[in-house]
């Protein structure tokens, strides 16, 4: 397991390097201008837009700002913004609790909602509850997130008004009544996702547990004398859970880019709404260290999996 562990962790370096590289060079040669608002204003001279563009070190060649990119990266620093000239971490920072309160909790409730269905409904193959629960799946990954989410604003906002469409950025909890307007505010676009992504999370289990219950070690458990959940709980899902547990663990890092369109829906500041907004105004810097930290954790993920593949079933060794 060591030696495995050493040789992901020197194969992960030169993937990340690669995939830097590649970003920093299609941010660079893609088109936009951070000086483009300067060139629209007669009032600005070009040589006052020729020295901003020196102090951007926009002068100077990809390669040579890729390898000045890269030194402050692996020192933890990722940068300046064009925009608002202050350091990329620190709008990432601003942004990051709205991200992880709305999206994480959808995609907890989502996991802890979507696997207790996915088994049920595979124990239970063709019942009412599996048709159902089938049905709704394929609504909610089928129906796209932004015909969703202008549903329930429609619904629950304009004709019932229980929760308010606008999110609202400035609410500071500080006591229950301003916890309340902070879970009132996050209710719909928390809902919209997690009904996205329970209704995957829901077919993976469903179809990985029909895969497993007709094998030979279920019959052989039951003939054992085993109780019908610690066969299910126990040895059934601990290995239909290896599929589900790939397509979570790769689902986490978008847990941190944000939900571009749902974010954009309920105006919600996370880092979605960030990434945005940076592509539109060629803020390069905020782009390369918001998708390039993504990357990142897609590696670190995909490595996590690994490891816990080894945990779920015990067959699975890396000597």
């Amino acid at each position: 397991m060591t030696q495995y562990i050493v040789r992901r962790l020197l194969l992960a370096i030169p993937t990340l390097l690669a995939m830097s590289f590649i970003l920093f060079s299609i941010l660079a040669l893609a088109p936009g201008d951070p000086m483009s608002q300067f060139a629209a204003n007669p009032a600005v001279p070009p040589e006052v837009r020729e020295n901003i563009k020196r102090s951007l070190g926009l002068d100077q060649p990809v390669s040579v700002r890729y390898v000045k990119w890269l030194t402050s990266a692996v020192q933890g620093d990722l940068g300046y913004s064009f925009g608002s000239r202050i350091p990329v971490m620190n709008l990432i920072k601003q942004r990051l609790p709205t991200t992880l309160w709305v999206i994480g909790t959808a995609y907890l409730l989502a996991i802890f909602l979507a696997i207790p269905i996915g088994v049920v409904a595979a124990v239970k193959k063709y019942s009412l509850f599996d048709q159902v629960s089938t049905t709704f799946a394929f609504i909610g990954f089928s129906v796209p997130t932004f015909f969703t989410g202008t549903l329930f604003i429609i619904i629950f906002s304009v004709k019932l008004g229980w929760f308010p469409f606008i999110y609202d950025s400035t609410i500071k909890v500080t006591d229950l009544n301003s916890f309340i307007q902070l879970v009132k505010q996050s209710i719909m676009p928390i809902m919209v996702l997690a009904l996205f992504q329970m209704a995957t999370f829901t077919r993976f289990t469903r179809a990985s547990m029909l895969d497993n219950l007709p094998l030979d070690y279920v019959r052989t458990a039951r003939a054992k004398g085993l109780d019908d959940r610690v066969v299910i709980v126990g040895h059934v899902l601990r290995n239909s859970l290896i599929p589900v547990v790939t397509l979570i663990a790769l689902g986490l890092p978008g847990v941190f880019t944000g939900a571009i369109v749902t974010e954009q829906i309920f105006r919600v500041p996370g880092i979605g709404d960030l990434l945005i907004n940076s592509i539109f105004n060629s803020d390069t810097p905020v782009v390369m260290a918001i998708v390039f930290i993504s990357a990142v954790l897609v590696v670190a993920f995909n490595f996590v999996v690994d490891i816990l593949y080894s945990f779920l079933d015990p067959r699975i060794k890396y000597d």
